[in-house]
């Protein structure tokens, strides 16, 4: 998947395709229900994924290369209601570098999610 394409918006739930940039926003694309839509660049902010890094003990790691992570291991993805313990523990047997003290439960959630919606 090409990660380039692939935006979050502050603001707004869930991951978008980047469409068209202008100089006072973009137009995106919701990956859940295609719904297109104007975001201003004055009231949200946009983050390409492939850009988004993720705390580990050593070197940050690139969001893809963790999702990449997920989807070469075998362990069952627990649902994205699930608690913090359970969510630790999934991540610890699939990228087990991450800084647990800096990635809170509420991080490992929307990576699940985001994860399903790609």
């Amino acid at each position: 998947m090409e990660y380039s394409k692939i935006i979050s918006v502050t603001g707004l739930g869930g991951l978008y395709e980047l469409v068209a940039s202008k100089a006072d926003g973009a137009v995106v694309r919701s990956l859940e229900d295609n719904s297109t839509k104007f975001v201003a660049s004055r009231v949200h902010n946009v983050s390409h994924l492939e850009s988004i890094e993720v705390f580990t003990v050593k070197d940050n790691t690139n969001l893809a290369d963790l999702f990449e992570a997920m989807k070469s291991n075998e362990e069952k993805i627990p649902d994205v209601k699930a608690d913090g313990k359970e969510l630790k523990t999934y991540f610890e047997k699939v990228y087990p570098d991450l800084d647990f003290d800096r990635v809170y439960a509420s991080d490992m959630k929307k990576m699940i999610k985001w994860y399903n919606i790609l």
